[in-house]
């Protein structure tokens, strides 16, 4: 029977088209403004009393609220606009401190059915909706600091290695390294070696009180170096640790001399991002020290033993390695199911292990984890609260253990405090250490760039297009316009749902995509029903007409599809940005738009008008 569909066929149109509409149906519910709450440390717990506490500093200070509740990762803040969130922010920190991460968010209102089977909204870009904003400082002046510590130690390894006895190398207050010496000729044959081997260095020598000094300080173009060496690694790893958290087309690129600008667009956990992106923190592996260690060259840390609560440790200052050294991290769990980090060192990291570890048999060793923080202190100034940064660094043990053999380039990291903290460490070595400590200066939430009467004046064109291919449709083609824009509004629905599913981001290009997908599709409705039109005037009976007309122009639709598709292919694989935006939507339109104009279509003509004696056609 001539223009009939199987069941089968029915069920799977139908069936697509049921997924399609349950996984396209979160973009009817826009999210919400918020304030995301989560502890700085594994001791500071989002529980109902912190969150009473912060809501009745919002009541005080007559701040508007639609909802809040607890969740997996702290606590949550709804707020009815913008504005309502930035004060509450500002606020919810000046009451909290240090001790807990407030973050801008925008929290989804899609309902539990919805996320219980994985349907969720479209990404949108940050020229559509916007998204979170920080802008990071980087510490130019740790960072030379920081320099000179290696430095530090390559020339008490190169003057030992010389034979030529020193006394001390020490900083000096104004960033200079001091070298102490006990002979005149001892302090003048270094001098002329670290020359040659340190010509970046600005030297001169000093007699003062019986002691011999060789003032060593870097030259100007060198600290220049060194400040532009740490801005792009910086930058570096704000990309990686991006990138590890899965956002969206994020943008992360330098602002002047100093600063670092960070935007995310629609974020889910801005808590959690706050907290890695920021987090300035390494490793160090040192030797525990020997009993009869002078003070001078030893530090004391503290650690967590399980059995024994805090504890002390006495360590060498002398790194083996640090942080910078490890190049692949992994989360996983011991035999006892306690959380760890599974490190693998470079090359050179593994051969310093190996020599270190060679003659400390029986020795223990720390891993000792170094991160740099800032404490915010408020001043009121002229009746106004006044934020003063006050940075510092914080070391702690996280693994004290004894080495019963040479080791090489793998390890295992044990002793921390949750699966949480193993999983934020190994994410922070494998994007690499910041080269210097970064605080931020301004957290906000941004608007769509294009700005939203653009926008919405974008969507209302889209709209009015839309509508008017719909009645020149319906005029035009009648019943079969009718059951076009049937099958072209499904299209959209599908488009969406694919969309969400993929994870793909929309922006003001990919909208221009979906616009022309929408053309495409009427325009496989459109050979469509001019060639059924041919047949009935070449004679053929009418379901005979339906039949050659949907066969005949298959062949013309594919080929015209195929080609515009190895187009957004090409665009996708050569472009960026915007153009990668654009060749997205194109794609999938073109793969929903040919299932809809040729499946859906016919299967609604088949529903109308297949088997059936017909004399004419609508059409």
């Amino acid at each position: 029977m001539l223009n009939k569909y199987p069941l089968w066929k029915n069920a799977l149109i139908v069936l697509v088209l049921l997924i399609g509409g349950i996984y396209a149906a979160p973009n009817l519910y826009p999210d919400d403004y918020a304030v995301q709450l989560s502890g700085a440390r594994e001791v500071n717990v989002v529980d109902q009393r912190l969150l009473d506490q912060v809501t009745g500093v919002l009541d005080k200070e007559q701040i508007s609220f639609k909802s809040e509740e607890l969740t997996d990762k702290g606590g949550l803040l709804r707020f009815p606009d913008s504005q309502a969130q930035l004060k509450a922010k500002d606020a919810i920190s000046r009451t909290l401190g240090d001790d807990y991460v407030v973050a801008l968010n925008l929290a989804p209102t899609t309902p539990e059915w919805l996320t219980s089977v994985g349907a969720g909204p479209m990404k949108l870009g940050l020229d559509l909706r916007g998204g979170v904003h920080f802008l990071l400082e980087v510490d130019m002046a740790a960072a030379v600091a920081q320099r000179l510590d290696v430095y530090v130690s390559e020339i008490k390894t190169k003057l030992r290695s010389e034979k030529l006895r020193y006394r001390a190398v020490d900083h000096r207050e104004d960033g200079s390294l001091e070298v102490k010496f006990s002979k005149a000729d001892v302090r003048d044959e270094a001098l002329s070696f670290l020359r040659t081997e340190y010509p970046e260095f600005l030297m001169a020598d000093e007699d003062l009180d019986g002691a011999f000094y060789l003032t060593i300080t870097l030259a100007e173009t060198k600290i220049r170096e060194i400040e532009d060496y740490a801005i792009k690694q910086n930058l570096t790893t704000l990309r990686n640790r991006v990138n590890e958290l899965g956002v969206a087309e994020p943008l992360v690129q330098r602002q002047g001399r100093n600063r670092i600008v960070v935007q995310l667009p629609g974020i889910q956990d801005a808590a959690a991002a706050k907290r890695i992106i920021g987090k300035t923190a390494n490793l160090e592996f040192r030797l525990e020290a020997r009993t009869d260690a002078s003070r001078a060259t030893t530090e004391t840390y503290e650690f967590r033993n399980p059995d024994r609560g805090l504890r002390q440790a006495t360590l060498e200052k002398d790194i083996i390695i640090s942080g910078s050294s490890v190049s692949n991290a992994q989360a996983s769990f011991d035999e006892n199911g306690q959380p760890q980090v599974n490190i693998s060192l470079d090359d050179k990291g593994g051969k310093l292990m190996n020599r270190a570890s060679r003659d400390a048999i029986k020795r223990r060793m720390a891993v000792l984890f170094v991160e740099h923080k800032s404490r915010t202190l408020y001043e009121t100034v002229d009746g106004e609260q006044i934020a003063k940064r006050i940075p510092y660094v914080e070391k702690k043990i996280i693994s004290l253990a004894t080495i019963q053999s040479v080791l090489g380039a793998s390890f295992r990291i044990t002793g921390l405090d949750s699966a949480t903290e193993s999983s934020e460490l190994a994410l922070l070595l494998r994007a690499g250490a910041l080269a210097a400590p970064i605080y931020f200066v301004e957290e906000r939430t941004v608007g769509p760039s294009l700005g939203e009467q653009n926008i919405e004046l974008g969507v209302i064109s889209v709209q009015i297009g839309f509508a008017l291919v719909l009645l020149f449709m319906l005029v035009y083609y009648r019943v079969f316009g009718l059951l076009a824009n049937v099958a072209l509004t499904l299209n959209l629905v599908l488009l969406m749902a694919v969309m969400s599913i993929l994870s793909a981001t929309l922006t003001l290009p990919g909208i221009a995509g979906i616009v022309l997908t929408v053309g495409m599709a009427v325009d496989a409705n459109v050979l469509i029903f001019s060639r059924i039109r041919e047949e009935l005037k070449n004679g053929l009976p009418p379901q005979s007409a339906i039949s050659a007309g949907f066969d005949r122009a298959f062949t013309t639709i594919f080929d015209a599809n195929i080609t515009t598709l190895l187009a957004a292919v090409i665009l996708f694989a050569m472009g960026t940005g915007p153009v990668k935006g654009f060749a997205i939507t194109l794609s999938v339109g073109i793969v929903t738009s040919m299932f809809t104009a040729i499946m859906v279509t016919r299967a609604l003509v088949n529903l109308t008008y297949g088997g059936r004696s017909l004399k004419k056609l609508s059409i």
